[in-house]
């Protein structure tokens, strides 16, 4: 049993400690539930609770939301393309995002998946600055795919 003031008030039946917060007009509130013998405080359970919800709050506010962004191409792309979607990229990487960039064959260029790769190699050297390779370039099924995140 701990009191109003933080003071340790010693180990007490249930009845006398509720008898105790009712005299100091505040409440009884079990803090470890868990614990031999369990650990109640008397508090302001309003004011404990608005503070309690506070920190709380306080705690969401600081947690940075990552997101995955995909970014799709074929093993045909253009130049003009591929530099449009690794702009895209690097901007998605600065805000600190995780991106997932998949490579797509259809029909006969199954054949070439080493065209494929190559585009995915020149992509992570042009982007180490900005990111770094979480998972390697893997093949799954009709795609590779692989997966960047920022520095």
């Amino acid at each position: 049993m701990v009191g109003e003031a933080g003071e340790q008030l010693g180990v007490m039946a249930t009845p006398d400690a509720i008898k105790c917060a009712e005299e100091a007009g505040l409440d009884l509130v079990e803090l470890a539930p868990t614990a031999v013998p369990p650990v109640c405080r008397i508090i302001d359970y309003s004011k404990y609770k608005y503070e309690q919800e506070k920190r709380e709050k306080e705690a969401r506010k600081k947690q940075r939301v990552i997101h995955i962004k995909e970014v799709r191409m074929s093993p045909k792309i253009g130049e003009h393309d591929y530099q449009f979607k690794l702009r895209n990229l690097e901007d998605f990487l600065k805000r600190g995002d995780k991106v997932k960039v998949t490579m797509m064959f259809k029909g006969r260029e199954m054949s070439h998946i080493s065209l494929g790769r190559k585009i995915l190699d020149r992509l992570a050297s042009e982007i180490s600055a900005v990111g770094e390779i979480e998972e390697a370039p893997r093949l799954e099924g009709r795609i590779i795919g692989m997966v960047i995140r920022a520095k």
